[in-house]
């Protein structure tokens, strides 16, 4: 029983080599990310995913070292926390430091029409931009006024409203379809018979 509680919470490393081992993957995957580009943390493709995925198995060795307790587990994931907690904290009272840290918003739509070069720097295909589109509701690209890329890898949509004369086109038809169905209505009604 003893080998057991010693396998889970005997460090094999020192506390503060696991904190800063934790710190120091965190700094590098922060920036790593930053360069990388918005579309790795939102608008993931399957390429993506897997870089993400084998990218937290790569650094686990890292962060871990030669110590599988608990323990040690446990202090590494604090850290990670805690420094995450600090670091979101500090960049929120300095906002001029956040807008560097996340970088600016890029324009892929801009008044109805697609930004190709925008499209390129970010590496978003308009395959991938038309999907995103129909996941808020959104049909065709025609129909998007402005999209923009926001500094976490959203991609927010608004939607062109339509100008006066569609709006009343629209109306016409509605009203013609309306008075259609009401004469097909009275033709389908038997006349009335004098005196009945």
């Amino acid at each position: 029983m003893h080998k057991i509680w010693t396998d889970m919470f005997w460090l094999g490393l020192p506390v503060t080599e696991k904190i800063l081992r934790s710190v120091i993957v965190y700094l590098f995957l922060i920036g790593g990310l930053r360069l990388a580009g918005k579309r790795e943390l939102a608008q993931l493709n399957p390429f993506d995913l897997i870089v993400l995925l084998t990218l937290s198995n790569t650094v686990q060795n890292a962060i871990i070292g030669d110590d599988n307790t608990v323990l040690g587990g446990l202090i590494s994931a604090a850290t990670l926390l805690l420094i995450n907690y600090a670091v979101v904290r500090f960049l929120f009272r300095h906002p001029r430091l956040e807008r560097i840290a996340e970088g600016q918003s890029a324009h892929l739509i801009h008044k109805g029409k697609i930004q190709d070069d925008q499209l390129a720097k970010q590496t978003i295909s308009q395959a991938e931009l038309e999907a995103a589109a129909r996941r808020q509701g959104i049909a065709h690209l025609r129909d998007v006024e402005e999209a923009v890329l926001e500094p976490g890898g959203i991609i927010t949509f608004t939607a062109r409203e339509p100008i006066p004369e569609v709006l009343r086109h629209r109306e016409l038809i509605e009203l013609i379809d309306k008075l259609t169905r009401d004469v097909a209505a009275l033709r389908a009604t038997p006349p009335a018979l004098p005196g009945a």
